[in-house]
């Protein structure tokens, strides 16, 4: 398996949301990035959006859904439990299935982190898990899961059937 390198576009949504405007855009950041050598775009969506909008997510898929950019990939991760919220956003695994990208990482994150801090513990948590993973699989999207490097837990991961 060749490595391959996919963009994080989080934080210039962050810098377009803090000014309250529609610069820098996320999708020209795509552009430029696919354009300096990139072969994936990543975003993470959360709940309060205060990087990612769903707007945004819905924006790249169609960019990526273009002829010249077929062979980009498009990642999205988030946490599959975080549901519809007032502020418009429809919850993770709604907005995934919506535009069905080439992978979602789920991501075992709470609202309030700033930032995702630590992977699953499928001790506890792959009863739960198993199905959001099979829901996913059945869209044809490839599954990783945000994981520390923890060789049991590695082993349950592949023990639930996840892609990566």
């Amino acid at each position: 398996m060749s490595v391959k390198l996919s963009v994080n576009l989080n934080k210039v949504a962050l810098i377009r949301n803090s000014r309250d405007t529609t610069i820098p855009s996320v999708t020209e950041a795509a552009i430029t990035c696919i354009d300096s050598g990139a072969q994936g775009i990543t975003v993470h969506p959360r709940p309060d959006m205060r990087h990612i909008r769903p707007s945004d997510v819905y924006e790249l898929a169609e960019l990526l859904a273009r002829k010249e950019y077929k062979d980009i990939e498009f990642n999205i991760e988030g946490n599959p439990y975080a549901g519809p919220e007032d502020n418009g956003y429809p919850g993770f695994m709604e907005l995934v299935q919506q535009v069905c990208p080439h992978q979602c990482t789920l991501v075992p994150d709470d609202p309030t982190q700033l930032t995702s801090d630590h992977g699953w513990n499928l001790s506890g948590e792959s009863n739960q898990l198993n199905p959001r993973v099979e829901e996913l699989q059945q869209h044809n999207i490839r599954v990783s899961l945000f994981m520390d490097p923890i060789e049991k837990q590695i082993e349950l991961a592949a023990f639930l059937g996840v892609n990566r």
